[in-house]
């Protein structure tokens, strides 16, 4: 805590701002949306090691969260404040830092995949900037964010090398399946069985039935794309473009719908990202592959 009081002492209207704008890089749907670009029109394969490590490192943050359950710095200590702005976005328990984790498995994997050092330099530096942006707003503690980079770029290296590198899960796919099923349904047992017993609020069990119901989506589609569709993408950059904008608006579109439609109940969150992330991963290349709405393929 002293360290973000110490922080805290030099906050000014610009360095809000600035700060504000950086962790917002960490937003999911803005790490959605980049795993959609690279799996539905450039690289399905390094949107398999992103998508790996992203959901993978996002089901062990989540799960740490609800296990230690450790407050938000102005809980724990109520005369600190956070900046005003930051706090709609700062939900669940604070440790380990899910913004830390995302643009990790973000970043990380850019990181990895690109072969120019200054690259590689700057995929760290937007990771070390979203990561002291949380603990600069107010939200997090250093150890919540150096944890969360830790277990992040982990997973992240792991994926990278045996998904991309290695192509280690060719062959393997009902195995992935059902160990990854099996983790997310536990996790969302655990969850569960924190808020019925009411050791955890069903605010603080959102975020973790969210990350574990896609996590389990994304085995299922994994599944299917690798071992019936095998999508391939548009040759041309005009087609790439109308698939992934006409694609992401559908996205957007079915995810805010259903929180619309069915309100924030811990089901209907289970039912919005588990259907959002089969869109993602099946429903849409089936559409555009079966119907063939975009003829030249590579």
């Amino acid at each position: 805590m002293s360290f973000l009081e110490l922080l805290a002492g030099f906050r000014t209207e610009a360095g809000n701002l600035f700060f504000q704008l950086i962790t917002m890089c960490a937003q999911e749907m803005i790490v959605i949306a980049i795993i959609c670009w690279l799996y539905w029109c450039s690289n399905k394969k390094l949107a398999y090691s992103l998508a790996f490590s992203y959901f993978t490192s996002g089901l062990l943050v989540q799960g740490l969260k609800i296990a230690f359950r450790i407050p938000r710095p102005w809980v724990i200590n109520p005369e600190f404040k956070a900046v005003e702005s930051a706090v709609p976005g700062a939900t669940g328990y604070s440790f380990p830092s899910g913004h830390t984790q995302s643009i990790t498995a973000l970043f990380g994997t850019f990181a990895f995949y690109v072969k120019n050092k200054i690259a590689k330099i700057l995929c760290f530096i937007v990771i070390f900037l979203v990561g002291f942006s949380r603990m600069y707003l107010g939200c997090h503690t250093p150890k919540d964010v150096i944890v969360a980079f830790v277990i992040t770029i982990l997973c992240t290296a792991l994926c990278y090398h045996f998904i991309y590198k290695k192509d280690f899960l060719e062959g393997k796919e009902k195995n992935v399946l059902a160990v990854m099923m099996t983790i997310c349904i536990l996790l969302i047992i655990y969850a569960c069985t924190l808020c019925k017993t009411e050791t955890i609020t069903q605010e603080y069990a959102a975020d973790c039935i969210k990350a574990a119901s896609a996590g389990a989506a994304f085995s299922i589609g994994f599944y299917i794309e690798r071992t019936h569709l095998r999508f391939q993408s548009p040759s041309s950059s005009k087609d790439k473009i109308l698939l992934f904008v006409s694609g992401l608006t559908l996205t957007l579109v079915i995810h805010i719908g259903l929180k619309k439609l069915l309100g924030i109940s811990l089901i209907s969150s289970f039912i919005r990202y588990f259907f959002t992330v089969l869109w993602i991963t099946v429903f849409y290349p089936v559409i555009f592959t079966k119907f063939n709405f975009f003829q030249s393929t590579k």
